[in-house]
């Protein structure tokens, strides 16, 4: 990983491991994009760059891609996205926030995830969609209840096959 993790947030999950894992909650910048969902973190690097420059915030790993017009429980090709980089610190308070981007707090979440080693495709996103559906199906404990997200934890600078990512769905226990 080039850069820290945000504060408190769980090491990436292992390539081709699944595993549940808690986040805190954090502050983050976020592009909403519509279109061909495959350009989304392309398109938005430079506003997203652009915040965390004029408000001098580290640059964090990783970049979290939330696909918000998807399914968690069927693999769909979604037209929106919100790409974020996450804040280091949660109590980071922006002075400057242009008119393209929006800064908002998430909560704390639970979610099934699984590790990725190699290209940020679009096949490898949906295959490991698909994963993380079987396992859901197998662990009837668990219920989604959030959109399908991704975490990009590389530059563009890093080699395809050692990029590491991870998709993610949250979950919570089935009362």
């Amino acid at each position: 990983m080039s850069a820290s993790l945000p504060k408190g947030f769980p090491k990436p999950t292992e390539p081709e491991a699944i595993a549940v894992k808690d986040y805190p909650g954090y502050r983050a910048v976020t592009y909403t994009y519509q279109g061909q969902v495959q350009q989304a973190t392309r398109v938005a690097f430079d506003p997203l760059y652009n915040h965390i420059s004029r408000n001098q915030i580290a640059m964090t790993t990783p970049v979290e891609v939330r696909y918000t017009d998807a399914s968690a429980i069927q693999v769909e090709t979604p037209s929106q996205a919100e790409v974020s980089f996450l804040y280091p610190d949660r109590e980071i308070e922006p002075q400057n926030i242009g008119s393209d981007v929006k800064v908002t707090d998430y909560p704390p979440m639970k979610v099934v995830s699984i590790g990725i080693q190699g290209a940020y495709s679009w096949s490898s996103y949906e295959t490991h969609l698909q994963r993380l559906q079987g396992w859901l199906q197998a662990h009837p404990e668990y219920k989604a209840v959030g959109c399908p997200r991704r975490l990009l934890y590389n530059s563009p600078m890093t080699p395809e096959p050692l990029k590491r990512s991870e998709v993610q769905i949250a979950i919570a226990p089935v009362d």
